[in-house]
């Protein structure tokens, strides 16, 4: 697949949901030899500064990341991070490259599921990009009550200190508090959410953005869909 387009990846936000995302890749793309698969050029950054701190520089610090991407060979852009994607317009700005859009996708899925009232587990800046794609296609937005979103907070973050064991369980209830409330789907809306749970473990729909950016990018590469437009274009 010599002819396929270059992804280019700006990860690190954090390393282990980048990695969980390039597993992905590879997982979503037909290849029986080494040479099917696409090129991917990675920058894996963990010093992108907190995308959930108030006043946070990421946006300058991407948009480097996206140029030099570019500069290294990357035709189409992907970001594993959502609430990163709060930086989108300038990412691509930086690049001149498009962009395969994580909210987009994840939102899109949703809508396909005929969902009418989404659930998202994800950051303050995420939930406020979801709330905005999802209603564009006539959803609403089920959110977690403000003390249980600051629990939320405090199992990202330990997700992100690699505690895989006890999050589980607490990403799980956060979860079913969001179909009790009235979700009729539920979007792992951080993608750090499906290190550590799955679709086995919500009584409802789930949506993983992470394994659907995955396929899309791939569907992209190989020619198999269009590219997205670019911002500003």
């Amino acid at each position: 697949m010599s002819d396929s387009l270059v992804l280019g990846v700006l990860g690190g936000m954090g390393p282990a949901a980048t990695v969980d995302f390039l597993a992905k890749l590879q997982v979503f793309t037909p290849a029986k030899s080494d040479q099917d698969h696409i090129r991917v050029i990675v920058d894996i950054n963990p010093k992108v500064p907190d995308r959930n701190a108030p006043g946070s520089q990421a946006g300058a610090v991407l948009a480097e990341m996206a140029g030099a991407l570019q500069g290294a060979g990357a035709q189409v852009l992907a970001i594993p991070c959502n609430t990163a994607h709060a930086y989108a317009d300038l990412v691509q700005r930086a690049s001149g490259l498009p962009l395969v859009d994580l909210i987009e996708t994840g939102a899109s899925a949703a809508h396909d599921l005929g969902a009418r009232r989404v659930g998202v587990l994800g950051t303050k800046g995420a939930l406020r990009l979801y709330r905005e794609y999802l209603a564009a296609q006539a959803m609403g937005l089920v959110q977690l009550p403000p003390e249980r979103q600051e629990a939320f907070m405090a199992t990202i973050y330990k997700i992100k200190a690699g505690d895989l064991a006890t999050t589980k369980a607490e990403m799980a209830a956060y979860a079913a508090e969001l179909v009790a409330l009235g979700a009729e789907a539920v979007v792992a809306g951080c993608t750090e959410a499906p290190l550590v749970i799955s679709a086995a473990d919500v009584r409802a729909p789930f949506v993983d953005p992470t394994e659907l950016l995955a396929k899309r990018c791939v569907a992209v590469c190989l020619g198999l869909e269009p590219l997205p437009a670019l911002a500003g274009a």
